[in-house]
């Protein structure tokens, strides 16, 4: 004798079904956030040589006078793949609006004894330079009146940026 279940109660049976299915094998896959955390590390690739090169922090002359209440321009660096890096471009912020801020990707344009590391974005409709060489970043642009336009006050992104050995503190000390 075979019972026929009511159309509703057979999807609801279905849906029951396939939930606890799935939620079984997603417990299976499931890994302690620390122990993910290893797995992560110890799985992650290691940055390509230029990339280990061109990554971290760097500052303008001022930011070594920053105690003393001099402005400056800090630009933090990271990779965002084998041939592209993240720029994140601040200047000072703790007495009154920042006077220069960027944030972008650029591309590995080549590299080699006299340029150093090369990098390429397009903003404001012009092409922005990064070059890196003896740590030392250097920002030019195609015009380079166009990177004024991401400062105010009569700022420029263009100039010269040494590497740092610690993180960017983006405040101001007292």
């Amino acid at each position: 004798m075979t019972t026929h279940l009511p159309q509703g109660f057979r999807f609801f049976v279905a849906v029951s079904l396939t939930t606890s299915v799935l939620l079984t094998l997603s417990g299976c896959h499931s890994v302690p956030s620390n122990t993910a955390n290893q797995v992560a590390s110890s799985n992650s690739p290691t940055l390509a040589p230029v990339m280990q090169a061109v990554v971290g922090d760097y500052a303008d002359e001022g930011y070594t006078d920053r105690a003393q209440g001099y402005d400056w321009i800090g630009v933090m660096v990271r990779a965002a793949g084998d041939k592209q890096i993240d720029i994140k471009i601040r200047a000072r912020s703790d007495l009154k609006k920042p006077t220069c801020q960027f944030d972008g990707k650029a591309v590995l344009m080549g590299q080699d004894e006299a340029h150093g590391i090369m990098f390429q974005t397009n903003a404001n409709n012009t092409q922005i330079f990064f070059q890196f060489k003896e740590n030392t970043l250097t920002i030019d642009g195609q015009e380079s009146g166009a990177l004024s336009y991401f400062c105010s006050g009569g700022g420029s992104l263009a100039g010269t940026y040494q590497k740092l050995g610690a993180p960017l503190e983006l405040a101001q000390p007292h």
